[in-house]
């Protein structure tokens, strides 16, 4: 009270009303009607000082299982035909060896011309030994037994070649789901030339998906305890291992993904932060996340009310202990009320 800004206005007096009795205080308060709080919602706690686990914030992306996913290649390359049920698309289920499409094997004309040749030279001799295995019987007493055989056994490979050969010109290749899943991606039209080795379609397993981390502290592996994705409700992570080898300067730690029913759903490549807590403890504040605002300055504040109807701003800082509470390590004392309900209402005052 009696205290006096650079401009020599006093720092203990309101802004000029609103309608609603809201108002920014020149010493960056606010003062909220009784009424006003009521309709925000306004809840605040006297947060006691107590232990928690340290955590550390870690860039991390979804990535498949490679026991529960799979891609669809071809192996010979060529002309993309329908399967049974049609083209797959995107987020269809699909089946362990279901057909997805065909693909139809092309070659060049003059490997096509050496094919035909090749089939009618195998067709004319087919049909001159089926015929001379017909006139050898008749001659059973004069011609010896093993002839008879040896003719029998030409001509059937003689039709089995010509039945390969006749088979290969109008080959065409199945392309079958690796595992039972979801089809994350497909890259199949009718009637497209696609090479060998060339990537169609991924099929994937959502409930078992995997989140990769990076850190440049190789110990952090061993201290892990456990694990939450931030902004990502009911899902927790179990360590799974990390490299031994680091890939472009940092560590890669892979985590198992545990979603209860009614979790967020994740996507192959999305881009998360893993919170990681450690076995080593701290002190601090416990708040919910949604106690923790931004002020102009884009810093960590919380509101912390002084009395009936002024609430004053305090810059903080701040971990995040999971996706629901962070914990405060400094700017805040055991006996300050603050705003855990409605905090970013309050900083919308102006």
């Amino acid at each position: 009270p009696g205290a006096h800004g650079p401009n020599g206005e006093r720092l203990d007096t309101a802004a000029a009303p609103s309608a609603s009795g809201l108002a920014r205080l020149p010493d960056g308060s606010v003062h909220i009607p009784k009424l006003a709080q009521r309709r925000m919602g306004l809840r605040t706690v006297l947060a006691p000082v107590s232990e928690a686990s340290a955590t550390v914030e870690l860039p991390a992306r979804v990535i498949a299982d490679p026991n529960a996913s799979g891609l669809i290649q071809s192996v010979h390359g060529g002309r993309i035909e329908p399967g049974p049920r049609g083209l797959p698309v995107a987020g269809q289920a699909v089946k362990q060896g279901e057909v997805l499409a065909w693909v139809r094997h092309h070659a060049d004309p003059y490997a096509l011309a050496a094919q035909q040749s090749q089939r009618s030279e195998l067709r004319a001799a087919r049909v001159l030994a089926e015929q001379r295995l017909q006139r050898l019987p008749s001659l059973e007493g004069t011609v010896p037994r093993k002839d008879i055989d040896a003719a029998r056994i030409e001509a059937a490979s003689l039709a089995q070649r010509e039945q390969s050969i006749a088979t290969s010109l109008s080959a065409r290749e199945p392309l079958r789901a690796p595992v039972n899943g979801v089809l994350a991606r497909t890259e199949l039209k009718a009637g497209q030339i696609v090479d060998s080795q060339q990537v169609l379609a991924e099929v994937v397993n959502p409930s078992q998906w995997l989140v990769e981390a990076t850190t440049a502290d190789v110990s952090l592996s061993t201290r892990l305890a456990s694990a939450t994705l931030q902004g990502v409700q009911g899902v927790t992570l179990k360590p799974l291992g990390a490299a031994r080898a680091l890939r472009d300067g940092v560590l890669p730690i892979t985590f198992r993904v545990q979603s209860a029913p009614g979790a967020t759903p994740l996507a192959l490549g999305q881009t998360v932060t893993v919170v990681a807590s450690l076995s080593e403890r701290r002190q601090g504040i416990v708040l919910p996340a949604e106690a923790v605002v931004r002020n102009p300055a884009n810093e960590p504040v919380v509101w912390i009310k002084t009395s009936a109807e002024r609430y004053v701003p305090q810059p903080v800082r701040v971990q995040a202990l999971d996706n629901q509470r962070v914990l405060v390590t400094q700017g805040l004392a055991a006996d300050n009320r603050v705003v855990v309900q409605g905090a970013a209402l309050v900083a919308q005052i102006r």
